[in-house]
């Protein structure tokens, strides 16, 4: 099922065959720089399933991602539900994760900006929160561009203290 589009991306369900490149994205170290560790196959595939399963409980979750010129799948942009331990969880995050190819031609603003209005307007959320690692400059660049303020900083309490992943930027936004 195709759940958005935009003038160039289509935003669906997943496919097995999405599998082995989203392999592929979370192996790749600059990918994965501002996360804790690459991810295996295993693990790669547990995080498939947790999509989907998201999918089938709330009837949202992190949509696979394609462009409609080439129906290349090139990564996710969409909602997961926040439970790690802070004074702003549970919450619905909004997020991505694009391969390098597709970097710097505003698919990730485009399609977070879509999932936005789709969020609020047929979902019925009334706040989406993001946050990444305060060094994941293009992150923030793109919380900023899809309307969102920055809230605070905070620690994240899933990574280790010594990291330099461990301090954390939180941005919000609201229907209003």
């Amino acid at each position: 099922m195709i759940y958005l589009e935009t003038s160039r991306l289509r935003l669906r369900d997943w496919e097995e065959s999405d599998l082995e490149p989203f392999g592929r994205l979370n192996a790749d170290e600059e990918v994965m720089r501002y996360f804790p560790k690459t991810l295996s196959t295993e693990e790669t595939n547990a995080f498939y399933h947790t999509i989907v399963s998201e999918f089938n409980e709330c009837c949202f979750g992190l949509y696979a991602v394609e462009v409609k010129e080439n129906k290349q799948f090139i990564g996710f942009i969409g909602f997961h539900r926040a439970t790690f331990e802070a004074d702003f969880t549970p919450c619905i995050e909004i997020g991505w994760r694009l391969k390098r190819e597709a970097w710097g031609k505003g698919y990730a603003t485009e399609g977070a900006s879509a999932c936005l209005q789709y969020g609020f307007n047929e979902l019925g959320f009334s706040d989406v929160y993001s946050f990444t690692a305060e060094v994941n400059q293009p992150s923030k660049n793109v919380m900023i561009k899809i309307g969102m303020r920055f809230v605070k900083m905070f620690n994240h309490p899933k990574v280790e203290k010594e990291s330099p992943l461990y301090p954390h930027v939180l941005y919000h936004i609201n229907r209003k």
